[in-house]
């Protein structure tokens, strides 16, 4: 991240937060999408999380709490159910708890699941390879450095308006 501050007049800051928003949507929506054909974006996401809890540790037996998935995925816990449930309809992953229940639900991945992620992993795999090739490892990495910390910037911007908007609220409705 550059310590110098520029400054920046309406139509600049206009201009880049409408490309920005333009890349995002690209990626997130558009020709990303195409080599998703047999999951979405985030049911890959959601598998690729629960089977990397396979190597976390000898003890979690590949299993992953589903307040872990929400967090990991940054989802409320009831899209994250909702999604966890559709992957079960399908075979994808087993939902289930230890004992009573109380220590929450957790989340494998079954064959069929693992089966289908790894299908999808060699598709992205091969696409991204293509792409990390022309445009450069360095480059890439570099890319994923800068997005995180915009990434992070976004949020901490998006959650600061969202507490002074709930502040806001609040007092109106002391009123």
């Amino acid at each position: 991240m550059s310590d110098q501050k520029e400054p920046f007049d309406a139509n600049e800051i206009r201009k880049l937060t409408n490309e920005i928003t333009y890349r995002r949507y690209l990626m997130n929506k558009g020709k990303i999408q195409d080599l998703f054909r047999k999951m979405t974006l985030q049911e890959y996401i959601a598998l690729y999380t629960i089977s990397s809890a396979r190597g976390d540790s000898k003890e979690s037996s590949g299993k992953i709490y589903l307040k872990d998935l929400s967090e990991i995925m940054q989802l409320p816990m009831r899209q994250t159910s909702k999604m966890v449930e559709k992957l079960k309809d399908r075979g994808l992953v087993l939902w289930s708890y230890d004992g009573s229940g109380c220590d929450g639900t957790y989340v494998t991945v079954t064959d069929t699941g693992e089966k289908l992620f790894r299908e999808q992993e060699i598709l992205l795999r091969d696409c991204y390879g293509k792409v990390i090739r022309k445009f450069g490892k360095e480059n890439l990495t570099l890319l994923i450095k800068m997005m995180k910390q915009l990434d992070t910037l976004m949020c901490n911007e998006v959650k600061e308006m969202e507490e002074a908007d709930f502040s806001g609220r609040d007092d109106e409705a002391d009123e």
